[in-house]
C-alpha cells in the first residue's frame, strides 16, 4: 500500500517526527562508557509513554524477525546493524551503536535511525562507515522531489555509498510510512534512475542508507532478529523520515537546534 497523506495529516507528521528526533538526541547525549543496552530501552520507553506516543516495535512481528520484538528501540552494536535487540550489554569505549526508533503519534508514523561512537575512541573506519551513511542519506534525500521517481533517490543513495568503497545489500532499505510503520514504496540503497514509483506531494519515506565495512551479506543472530555481518566487520545505519512537499522534501525527524 503506497498512503499519500492530506494536509492535516503531514502536519501531525511533523509532531511525530519532532518526537523521534527528541527521544533519538536524549538517548544520544546520556550513553556512555557503561551504559545498559536495555537501560537505553527502558529510557526510550518512558518517554514514548510520556509524549501518549505508541511504540511500533514492541508487538511488531514481521516474517523475517522471532516476534514479537518485544522492545522500544533497536540497539545495534558494532558488527550489527539492523533490527538489533535490546540485551544486557554495558557499551564499552569506541562502541559503534545505531539507535533506531519509529514511534505513532497522532496516528502518524515517523522512523530515524543514528550511529554514534560511544566514549572518545575515535576508530577510522567506524567513522569513515558513519559518514558514507549519512552522506548518502542527505544525497537521497536532495533527490526527493515532486515528479522524481523512486530510482532516482535509490541511485543518489547508492553512488555515495559505492564511491566510499562499500559494497550495497538490497534485502532491506527505505520505505514509505504513514499511518503504519512500513508501507511501499520499498526504497532501495541502490538503483538505477528513472525508474520506479512517481513521487507526489503527502508522500512521507523513511530513507535508510546502512553499510557493513568488507561485505554486502548479512547473517541472523541467534536472537532471532539482531542482523550481524557475515565476517563480523563494523556497521553503520543513518535513517531520516521525510515528506515529498510541493517545493522538495522536508525532513520530519531532524532534531532542533
Amino acid at each position: 500500500m503506497i498512503e499519500i497523506l492530506s494536509p492535516t495529516d503531514v502536519r501531525r507528521a511533523r509532531d511525530t517526527g519532532a518526537l523521534v528526533a527528541h527521544i533519538l538526541r536524549t538517548l544520544r547525549s546520556s550513553t556512555t562508557v557503561g551504559t545498559n543496552l536495555l537501560d537505553i530501552d527502558r529510557q526510550a520507553q518512558r518517554m514514548i509513554v510520556e509524549a501518549g506516543a505508541q511504540s511500533c516495535y514492541v508487538d511488531y512481528e514481521p516474517s523475517f524477525g522471532r516476534g514479537p520484538f518485544g522492545h522500544y528501540i533497536c540497539t545495534s552494536v558494532n558488527d550489527a546493524v539492523l533490527h538489533g535487540l535490546p540485551h544486557d550489554y554495558a557499551l564499552a569505549d569506541g562502541d559503534l551503536l545505531s539507535l533506531d526508533l519509529a514511534v505513532s503519534l497522532g496516528g502518524v508514523v515517523a522512523d530515524s535511525a543514528i550511529s554514534f561512537l560511544v566514549g572518545d575512541a575515535r576508530p577510522a573506519e567506524s567513522v569513515a562507515l558513519i559518514d558514507a551513511t549519512e552522506r548518502a542519506l542527505r544525497a537521497g534525500i536532495a533527490a526527493a522531489r515532486p515528479g522524481a521517481r523512486v530510482g532516482d533517490l535509490s541511485h543518489a543513495i547508492g553512488s555515495v555509498l559505492t564511491e566510499a568503497g562499500y559494497s550495497v545489500n538490497t534485502e532491506f532499505g527505505g520505505h514509505g510510512v504513514g499511518s503504519t510503520m512500513h508501507q511501499d514504496p520499498h526504497v532501495s540503497n541502490t538503483g538505477r534512475p528513472g525508474r520506479g514509483y512517481t513521487l507526489r506531494p503527502g508522500l512521507l519515506l523513511a530513507l535508510e542508507p546502512w553499510v557493513m565495512a568488507d561485505t554486502a551479506t548479512l547473517v541472523t543472530d541467534a536472537d532471532g532478529w539482531t542482523l550481524r555481518s557475515a565476517t563480523g566487520c563494523r556497521t553503520a545505519h543513518s535513517e531520516h523520515t521525510i515528506a515529498i512537499t510541493d517545493d522538495g522534501a522536508e525532513i520530519l525527524t531532524l532534531p532542533k537546534p
